[in-house]
């Protein structure tokens, strides 16, 4: 891991900020944690990343109790019920809610001295079988019920678009997104996030109204 991949990242979010006439202050950077040594992300932390995302919850764990500096931590993997107790005690940020069953899970354990679980609905937005999500047509009904608990708070959206052969199609998808998330603030949800981006595509995902983007790759390397 090299600090110019951090550098080399934090300009393209300023140049693509420019590009979209947005303040850089509008995205947050997720360093994309899994698999990752405490080493590398203290040296992420040192070079200014102060959000990173887990996968898994034991690894996860472990980075959580050794880690003391002031890190906001997310979730960003499946999220399996017989795991969502823990999953809501220790983070501060879940990304991948699909389903009322793992809301209503999440909530019941979140501690009250922690405050509300900061939390994003997954949106499938290609209706992939293979993967997680809510489908378009099911996302009013599911917040209309998750905004009733009292320990969640439902902050946006969150998408993975399976690849695209060009820029232009990924643009196309991460537009949809915005148009759907855009869609729900004007039916009176109170949402400020729209969590979308990875190392191959947070450019264009930017331009198009990403406020967080997760960057796993593009600021360790590749995995071993």
């Amino acid at each position: 891991m090299k600090s110019e991949n951090i550098q080399k990242i934090i300009l393209d979010i300023k140049e693509n900020c420019n590009l979209s006439k947005r303040s850089v202050e509008d995205v947050v950077l997720i360093g994309a944690s899994k698999s990752q040594t405490i080493e590398k992300i203290i040296v992420a932390y040192e070079e200014g990343i102060k959000n990173f995302g887990e996968n898994y919850l034991q690894e996860a764990e472990k980075k959580i109790s050794q880690l003391d500096q002031d890190i906001i931590w997310h979730f960003i993997g499946s999220i399996q019920s017989r795991k969502a107790k823990r999953i809501a005690e220790i983070f501060d940020w879940v990304h991948t809610i699909d389903s009322f069953k793992v809301a209503e899970k999440l909530n019941s354990s979140r501690p009250k001295s922690k405050g509300a679980l900061n939390a994003c609905l997954q949106l499938n937005i290609d209706d992939e079988e293979s993967k997680s999500g809510l489908k378009i047509e099911d996302l009013e009904e599911i917040i209309q019920k998750i905004e009733a608990l009292e320990n969640l708070k439902i902050r946006g959206l969150m998408v993975i678009p399976k690849p695209r052969d060009s820029k232009e199609e990924q643009r196309q998808v991460f537009r949809k997104v915005k148009e759907i998330y855009d869609s729900l603030i004007r039916q009176g949800h109170n949402f400020d996030t729209l969590s979308m981006g990875m190392t191959s595509d947070y450019g264009v995902a930017i331009q198009e109204g990403a406020t967080m983007i997760r960057i796993g790759t593009g600021i360790f390397g590749p995995r071993i």
